[in-house]
């Protein structure tokens, strides 16, 4: 006797029990359905859209995997009953057990229409569609339509949760697509985050966030990252503090109305086709459309056009907004993509403010709104508005601006990173006065006069302030309030002192050294050029740098391009190259306390050194205080370029020893604190996705940790512009310039400034930061490069010092590091000399003035 189709392949229920991991994947992925017998009885193992109402799981019994192998033959019994059983993976359906002989059609509940469509006043049938049926199309009279805008008020659809953006979109339109259009660490992805955070969190209305870059995790930690204040490259490495952890716990609970599609695989089919089964959808969010294609992603390239018709068409027939962001503002692709809506990003002069743009098809600009990026913490503030204070968040309610004035608030802000404990570098006593500061913003305002005296005389304590984004904001929060002396005639608690007060705090400067006398061959912290500083030396001068720089490029076989025009710099990689990609360390070791003093030199000029303290638990020793010589011009012996342009090489599987350039990247995990991370002041500035910008310095530094398994894994390239490797072609410059030094060193006096002054200059006009410094060069991919050659070496001999067991207390700049030193002695890592890829090594007691430079 045959069996029947249904029965082909059919297992018994131990087989199935056994196999049910993988039989479940055959479900997902292929949409195998599977025939389970038990004794007389047989169920369908089959995938949801066999049965689409099984996709909400309070309507049938449902078992997470682990539950339903362990008690699968009674699930097989119940299934072939008539009692569908729901097979789900965490919280998420992924299979349903069916009576093996019951209709699936009779047994479906699921419906395309919307509830909430109004009535029609006449119908007609469409010839044109036969695989309709005889189900008539729908019309609706102008009378109709009139009235249904009259009494249905406000749209009262989903919202950004920033005000000026909200009032210029009038929120996010049901039934339309939305597009929002912005080149790549402008922030796009980071609006999409705002709309499904708001809805979800905040209206607790369900959410379908389709992300086809940033994968589940990613968007967890950015939820984080902008609910809690915390830096979202801090929450990427892992590191969470109390009040995050708290936070997330929370979001876990809350979290059930944001629904995540993640893969690289995903299709807007896949979208077109999940979305209907969400019941009470409010909104569904695609992160994101990219421009370039992608053989891996199918948002991607040429197939975006059809994947945004996809789109508009499952808004209109579900009737909800449907948001995508799109890595890229060219008027030519979005006229493709045809959106209904589409809000342009475009960062302006101010580096603190966006303005978008809200254009709609049929009308053109009908709105904009100005946004302060805020990429740190993984979002954008209203420009001009307090960062928020939502009290129905999961993050719990902001301390309140009506508590003392926006100065107090802005301070108890600004405080949170370090009394939470998620940043360190600022003395304990000053930590617990920010603590009761936010305590009585909080509630207590009474409190707050009398906790200025003592907070100010804390912070006046601190002469460097943490080389980041929050030192900084710290500080600048600080400023208002005057010195200590100085608050005691504060007009109020909570308000800032007079404008003549003298502010006793300083913030720190980009570096940490007073800029004017900072050490070295050459520092880029300021650009220093001047008008003629482009024209080649005279002849017989002591050392013609340029001359020798732009011969030495010249001679190449590789005939490089010198030059990027004008024209083109506005576009392509240049955009992306900036000064935070050299990688400088700024690092100090968090037991150890350095302040800034006041000193006077030898000429009378009044400057600021550092001074370190130890921990006693260092027991006896000295400072090692090291100087690196020619950091710059030593990188250039063989620093990776691409001479000629560099093109558009997009995702990576892995790094190309052939190319050179730049390359995205995820901020690899470093959980040592004993040395910075080996991408230095670089991870301060990622973009709304936690990436990176790197050179090709720091793409081989990873590649020797991974290698030597300081590093878990070689992170992905997620993005990349290259050109071909060549090392070569400043050695020549490099060798000029040792000889130079070699013999100038001894001799000493003018000649040996003149020589440092056009070795400087020669390396800065590979890329002046002015438009209007006249140069032989514009190639910002070789300066940075050389600058993070310099880093990486100036990092990796400090690393193997560690390694050796010697104690790092500082790295700074590509020149500079402090060693405790127990025998007076310098790690043996370094080469004490003159000469190039040599140091200086001096020696002082702990808590005595660090001298630099000419001291």
């Amino acid at each position: 006797m045959s069996q029947s189709p249904q029965e082909e392949g059919a297992i018994n229920a131990t087989t199935a029990r056994n196999k049910l991991y993988a039989l479940v994947k055959l479900v997902e992925e292929e949409g195998r359905t599977t025939v389970i017998t038990k004794h007389k009885v047989r169920a369908l193992l089959a995938p949801l859209d066999r049965f689409p109402a099984a996709r909400k799981t309070d309507a049938f019994p449902a078992h997470v995997l682990s539950t339903a192998q362990r008690d699968f033959g009674d699930l097989v019994t119940l299934a072939a009953q008539g009692q569908p059983q729901v097979l789900l993976r965490n919280t998420t359906p992924v299979a349903v057990l069916l009576p093996a002989n019951s209709s699936s059609d009779a047994l479906s509940t699921d419906t395309a229409a919307h509830p909430g469509a109004a009535t029609a006043g006449g119908a007609v049938n469409s010839q044109g569609n036969q695989d309709r049926g005889s189900t008539p199309r729908r019309l609706a009279t102008l009378g109709d339509a009139i009235g249904s805008v009259l009494t249905d008020g406000p749209a009262g659809g989903p919202t950004f949760g920033l005000p000026g953006l909200d009032a210029a979109t009038g929120g996010l339109q049901r039934g339309k697509l939305t597009l929002v259009a912005a080149r790549p660490s402008v922030g796009g992805s980071l609006l999409g985050l705002a709309a499904a955070r708001n809805t979800a969190l905040v209206d607790h209305d369900m959410v379908l966030y389709a992300a086809s870059g940033p994968n589940r995790d990613d968007i967890f930690r950015r939820i984080i990252s902008a609910e809690t204040s915390g830096e979202y490259a801090r929450l990427k490495q892992g590191r969470l503090t109390e009040h995050e952890q708290k936070v997330a716990h929370q979001l876990v609970q809350a979290g059930d109305r944001l629904m995540i599609d993640d893969g690289s695989d995903l299709t807007a089919e896949d979208i077109r086709e999940t979305a209907p089964h969400m019941e009470a959808l409010a909104l569904v969010v695609v992160d994101r459309l990219q421009a370039a294609h992608s053989a891996r992603l199918p948002l991607s390239g040429d197939r975006l056009p059809d994947a945004s018709q996809v789109l508009a068409t499952l808004a209109r027939t579900l009737h909800v907004p449907v948001l995508a962001i799109v890595d890229s503002d060219d008027p030519a692709l979005l006229g493709l993509l045809d959106a209904d809506v589409t809000l342009t990003l475009a960062p302006t002069e101010d580096p603190a403010r966006v303005q978008v743009t809200v254009s709609e098809r049929d009308f053109g600009t009908i709105g904009s709104a100005y946004l302060q990026p805020d990429l740190l913490h993984a979002r954008f503030l209203d420009a001009g508005a307090d960062p928020l204070e939502r009290a129905d968040s999961p993050a719990g309610p902001r301390v309140s601006a009506s508590a003392g004035g926006t100065a107090a608030l802005e301070l108890a802000e600004a405080a949170l990173p370090y009394t939470s404990g998620g940043h360190q570098g600022i003395p304990a006593a000053l930590t617990r006065e920010l603590a009761a500061w936010r305590t009585a913003v909080a509630g207590d305002q009474a409190a707050l006069k009398e906790i200025l005296p003592s907070l100010l005389h804390a912070a006046a304590m601190v002469s460097q302030w943490p080389d980041t984004h929050e030192g900084h904001r710290l500080a600048n929060a600080l400023r208002p309030y005057g010195t200590p002396e100085s608050a005691d005639d504060a007009t109020g608690a909570g308000q800032p002192a007079t404008p003549g007060a003298t502010a006793a705090v300083h913030a720190p400067a980009d570096n940490g050294q007073d800029q004017a006398n900072a050490p070295g061959d050459e520092e880029d912290d300021e650009d220093g050029l001047q008008p003629g500083d482009e024209a080649d030396e005279p002849e017989g001068h002591v050392f013609p740098a340029l001359k020798i720089l732009k011969d030495a490029v010249d001679r190449s076989k590789m005939h490089p391009i010198k030059v990027i025009r004008k024209e083109e710099r506005a576009s392509g990689p240049w955009p992306l190259i900036s000064e935070h990609m050299d990688g400088e360390p700024r690092w100090v070791r968090p037991d150890v306390t350095v302040t800034r003093v006041p000193h006077i030199r030898e000429n009378g000029k009044r400057v600021r050194r550092d001074k370190i303290d130890v921990p006693s638990s260092f027991g006896e020793g000295v400072l090692c205080l090291i100087d690196r010589n020619g950091s710059f011009p030593s990188a250039c012996s063989a620093v990776p370029l691409a001479p000629n342009k560099l093109l558009h090489t997009g995702p990576l599987d892995a790094y190309d020893k052939a190319g050179a350039g730049i390359y995205l990247i995820d901020i690899p995990e470093w959980t040592r604190t004993d040395m910075p991370h080996p991408l230095g002041r670089i991870i301060d500035r990622p973009d709304e996705d936690g990436r990176v910008w790197v050179t090709t310095p720091h793409i081989k530094q990873l590649e020797k940790l991974v290698r030597d398994n300081h590093i878990g894994a070689m992170p992905t390239i997620y993005d990349s512009w290259t050109g071909k490797y060549n090392e070569s072609l400043f050695k020549p410059f490099y060798e000029a310039t040792r000889k130079a030094r070699t013999d100038l060193v001894q001799v000493g006096g003018d000649s040996y400034k003149a020589y440092k002054t056009r070795l400087s200059i020669a390396l800065r006009l590979l890329w002046p930061k002015r438009p209007s410094q006249r140069s032989p060069f514009w190639r910002p991919d070789w300066r940075m490069s050389m600058v993070a050659e310099a880093s990486v070496r100036h990092w990796s001999v400090a690393f193997r010092a560690v390694q050796e067991g010697h104690q790092l207390l500082a790295l700074r700049n590509v020149d500079a590091a402090v060693f405790w030193a127990p025998d007076g002695t310098a790690p043996s890592t370094y080469r004490i000399g003159t000469g190039f890829g040599e140091v200086k090594a001096k020696f002082v007691q702990a808590g005595e003035m660090i001298p630099e430079g000419d001291d």
